[in-house]
């Protein structure tokens, strides 16, 4: 159904256990509805969950509470054989566009391989027809096809990697800080690159990063994590315009200006100290060992994300 939900994430959860008495948690009751054609953007501090939830979510983990339903399936406690007629229908861009890649491998099997593993088509003859358009698709050329990875700059690389993940055109991309080691300038290629794609197929991207900026210019929806959890959801500019949550107004006031008398000018973050550890999170809001504005109800009650008004979704005790 057009008007259904690409991806809904409900209550999703996922503990890494370490030894026998400690657990890590990494992502803790984290909820949001992907819609289909759109962007959601996840943005927080290195640490928070965010990777980790995106890889959940597309099942690279296992899921240990919680619900993900995609295009109105229920994925959550498929195995992989379950999954994988699914897979078309998800895929993912990594970080790291080298260690993503098999090195031993030419661009041509690299983009073939998923085409080949799904049944599309039966031989490398044939994925040749599918692999070649691709290729010009995401700025490459045929004879870029028969080279390796290590052939290749930064930027050609994430570009093989987005090839491979829309070949199969999917209906969900994950993409996991896919500008993050690539330099300004291929940033903003490659962002515009998906941004085509999406207009084009109508795709639904799952965006994370770090890059505040970035994140408005692609995102339809934002949701801020910290520590495991969504502290603040909303419209992107929504969520620029009028912040709600400490930690939210802490990293837009981190996000460097150009300008040195806007600079001056500019509220400071008010954010204090490093992120505590996920093994032995804090009580209750689990920002309230950082936050200016912590009572005692804060360090002993969880928040609940709730609507603030005009889809305006929150955690915070005093908003």
């Amino acid at each position: 159904m057009k008007d259904q939900p690409i991806l809904e994430v409900t209550g999703l959860t996922k503990h890494f256990k370490i030894g026998r008495k400690q657990t890590v948690h990494a992502v803790d009751g984290v909820s949001f509805t992907l819609k289909r054609g759109k962007t959601l953007g996840l943005v927080g501090e290195s640490g928070c969950g965010k990777s980790t939830c995106a890889r959940t979510v597309i099942r690279m983990y296992d899921v240990t509470a919680g619900k993900v339903v995609l295009d109105g399936t229920d994925i959550t406690d498929m195995d992989q054989k379950q999954l994988k007629p699914l897979r078309r229908k998800m895929q993912m861009i990594f970080q790291d566009p080298y260690a993503s890649l098999n090195a031993r491998m030419t661009v041509r099997d690299i983009i073939a391989e998923p085409l080949l593993a799904h049944g599309i088509v039966r031989t490398k003859t044939q994925a040749n027809d599918l692999v070649y358009p691709m290729l010009e698709q995401v700025g490459l050329t045929k004879e870029h096809a028969n080279r390796y990875a290590h052939e290749f700059s930064g930027g050609q690389r994430q570009r093989v990697g987005i090839a491979r993940a829309l070949v199969l055109q999917p209906e969900l991309i994950i993409c996991d800080e896919p500008i993050s080691a690539l330099d300004v300038s291929i940033q903003a290629q490659v962002i515009n690159l998906l941004k085509d794609f999406q207009e084009e197929q109508g795709v639904s991207y799952l965006f994370i990063a770090h890059d505040l900026s970035m994140v408005r210019y692609v995102s339809d929806d934002v949701g801020v994590m910290y520590l495991g959890q969504l502290v603040e959801v909303c419209e992107a500019d929504e969520i620029y315009r009028h912040p709600l949550h400490p930690y939210t107004k802490g990293l837009l006031g981190s996000i460097p200006i150009a300008n040195p008398r806007l600079a001056r000018q500019k509220v400071k973050s008010s954010m204090e100290g490093d992120i505590p550890s996920p093994i032995n999170p804090p009580s209750g809001c689990r920002f309230h060992t950082r936050c200016p504005y912590a009572t005692d109800r804060c360090a002993q009650e969880t928040p609940v994300l709730k609507d603030a008004g005009g889809g305006h979704f929150v955690a915070c005790h005093q908003v």
